[in-house]
């Protein structure tokens, strides 16, 4: 593979990993809502959130289902997110150490 072709795929990896960064304060702050019961669903920018959110969060509430009311799948996606954030962080480190990267 050529130094232009890592370097487009670094570029892109950041990319990605920047915007799960960014995924991942969006899904604290929907979090951080559900706990308040009493703020109104119908604002135009919780249900936004909740449409971004809620697909991801629901693929994780059907492997953990809620324990006494507490709805624990959130920690199970915060560690998901985390460690595909991880994996592309050394994809890459992998493609920059690459020794055609260098030549």
């Amino acid at each position: 593979m050529s130094a232009e072709v890592i370097g487009y795929l670094v570029n892109l990896l950041g990319v990605i990993s920047s915007a799960l960064e960014i995924y991942f304060y969006v899904l604290v702050i929907r979090v951080l809502l559900s706990w308040f019961p009493n703020v109104d669903q119908s604002n135009p920018l919780i249900s936004t959130l909740s449409s971004i959110t809620d697909p991801y969060l629901n693929a994780f509430r059907g492997i953990i289902p809620p324990l006494g009311g507490l709805d624990l799948s959130a920690i199970l996606a915060f560690i998901a997110l985390n460690v595909f954030q991880w994996a592309l962080g050394n994809a890459q480190l992998a493609l920059l150490n690459s020794p055609s990267f260098y030549s």
